[in-house]
């Protein structure tokens, strides 16, 4: 399974919260390819402390990124749209993050999963 790596999670990695690197590593060995989105890095590196530069290098080379495509542009558009239609505000990062999952048909793993209330989006929780 293609999973997609949210920035929240991302963080939490980096910065050793709830065992979650040992979760990831995990997933991987169990089969499963960790991914994110070029929105995703570009948050990470945004709030990056002065001291997780090379961690933050090493957990990215271990990431497929996928590229902004204008396919995924599209679909992120149509979404945050649709959602304002209906009377609601979301992010257009997020929505980048939730059509960059959509058009790669992988699955998010999020700490905000109210903030992606896309149909078809897929989600996995971790222990």
């Amino acid at each position: 399974m293609i999973l997609l790596l949210d920035t929240t999670v991302l963080i939490d990695a980096l910065r050793h919260r709830a065992n979650l690197s040992a979760k990831l590593s995990n997933l991987v060995l169990d089969g499963h390819v960790l991914t994110t989105s070029t929105v995703n890095t570009a948050e990470v590196y945004a709030g990056m402390r002065p001291t997780e530069e090379r961690e933050t290098a090493a957990l990215f080379q271990g990431l497929h990124c996928y590229p902004l495509t204008e396919g995924i542009a599209q679909l992120a558009g149509k979404l945050k749209y649709q959602w304002a239609m209906r009377g609601r505000t979301l992010s257009l990062i997020d929505m980048i993050v939730a059509a960059t999952a959509l058009e790669n048909g992988a699955v998010l793993i999020t700490d905000n999963r109210k903030d992606f209330p896309v149909h078809g989006l897929r989600f996995l929780s971790l222990p």
